[in-house]
């Protein structure tokens, strides 16, 4: 089981009791465009899928973390996807409730999940995928050390517009 401390934050795994944090997170339109969600998620589908989320990374290929507070309020969530054991490498998202943005959280659970990806994984690269509009994200990455490595122009379709999305990677050189 993962559970990681920061500095402002803890990261763990989710657990069932995280139904109504992740079913309004999840069904946030606002958010819609960055997750590509196209209609609500269900109660059952993400409670079946709470059940599934202890799996090994290995087995399923990504990991959710609950973003906490130091108090155990949930913050938001970051993910491990697209994990590829074979080529050491995942993909890497963050979302934080609005009220908890540009206080620190973010970047210290970033840097605690590329630590953990590192170290307990072994991984040898992490990228993210971020809009091009999107200057919060391309910050936090930025600071944690991630480097923008490409555009892909006119990648993202939502709501009839295309739009750019930048392609950022963090390598581990200490392998």
């Amino acid at each position: 089981m993962v559970e990681l401390q920061g500095n402002l934050i803890n990261l763990r795994v989710l657990e069932l009791e995280d139904l109504a944090f992740l079913y309004s997170l999840e069904n946030n339109k606002s958010l819609w465009e960055l997750s590509q969600t196209e209609k609500p998620f269900s109660k059952e589908v993400l409670q079946s899928y709470l059940e599934t989320a202890q799996k090994d990374i290995k087995e399923i290929k990504q990991l959710r973390l609950m973003i906490t507070s130091k108090t155990n309020d949930p913050l938001g969530f970051i993910d491990l996807f697209d994990y590829d054991v074979y080529n050491k490498r995942a993909g890497v998202s963050i979302v934080l409730i609005d009220m908890h943005r540009q206080k620190g959280f973010g970047k210290d659970a970033l840097s605690l999940l590329v630590k953990y990806s590192f170290n307990e994984l072994h991984l040898h690269q992490l990228y993210s995928n971020i809009l091009e509009a999107n200057v919060a994200s391309v910050c936090l990455f930025k600071s944690v050390g991630f480097e923008k490595i490409g555009l892909k122009k006119q990648w993202r379709f939502y709501k009839g517009r295309y739009k750019n999305e930048y392609l950022f990677q963090l390598i581990n050189h200490v392998l």
